[in-house]
Order: structure tokens, then sequence, then C-alpha cells
């Protein structure tokens, strides 16, 4: 599966996801503009010395994305998304695709896929740290694909 941010804004959240996707095989695409740069040491510092194990697409728009990654299937996550998200069937070659931090994702791309929005439930805050809400939606997804290409026995 593939990770997908939009205009993430904080470098370590985005570390904290660079090392998430290597744990789990998954990809990581970046869509510009990002609120930091590569070079970031917030950033290395989170993502720790799994980098060169990463594999790491830096897109410069949306548009841009969808022509280099020609995605199959998108599933976005935003607060009041249509589906919850566990609710889902995900398979293998998805792309998971989340907002900035203090923005999310923009109306006009919620409406465009609006039957491929999902969310988390939740009361009493606005929104979880977004590097939580990766790994939580990551995780059911690779769930449900029994946790393939897995190394380690259980």
């Amino acid at each position: 599966m593939h990770v997908v941010l939009v205009e993430p804004e904080i470098p370590a959240n985005t570390g904290n996801i660079a090392r998430l996707c290597v744990a789990v095989g998954s990809s990581l695409h970046l869509i510009r503009p990002l609120g930091f740069f590569l070079s970031d040491p917030k950033l290395k510092r989170a993502g720790l010395d799994y980098w060169e194990h990463l594999e790491l697409y830096v897109h410069d728009s949306f548009e841009d994305f969808l022509e280099a990654a020609e995605p199959q299937r998108l599933f976005l996550v935003e607060t009041g998304g249509a589906h919850l998200y566990s609710e889902m069937n995900y398979q293998a070659g998805d792309y998971l695709v989340f907002g900035s931090e203090t923005r999310g994702l923009a109306p006009e791309l919620l409406k465009t896929y609006e039957d491929f929005t999902v969310t988390l439930p939740q009361r009493n805050v606005r929104s979880l740290n977004l590097s939580n809400t990766v790994a939580i939606i990551v995780y059911e997804a690779w769930r449900q694909l029994d946790f393939c290409d897995v190394k380690n026995s259980f």
C-alpha cells in the first residue's frame, strides 16, 4: 500500500510516518508544498536510520502525483469522512491520502473523492495527531491483507 501526505507541515510527524512506512513496507508520497526541508534535523531524527530503506516520492502537486503514480484506488482520510476506516475493504496497492496537520484536505479534493473518504471515530478532540492517524489506518489495512510480507513469526 502507499501513504500519501498532502502538504505536511510538521517534520517530526513526517519522520514518524516515514519510519512506519518502512516497518510495514509502504511507499511514502509527499505532495508539496512541504512545511519543512527534507534535510530538516527533526525530520531525520524522527525517521531514525531508516531513510535508506524508504521508498520516497515527492510530487509538486496533487495533479502531478496522480499523473506519476496512476493510483487505481484512493482512500482520503478526513474528520467527518463518509465511511468508518475499519469498514473499508483495503487491497494491496491502495493509496491512503492524508491532509496537512492544520488544514486537512482541500474541500474540492474531498468532493471529488466523496465516496472514498474515511474517518476515525473520536470524541472530545478535533482530531488526532497525523502520525497516530496514519498508523491506525495503515495497520488496519495491513491487517486486512493478513500482514503480507511480514518476516517475523507470531
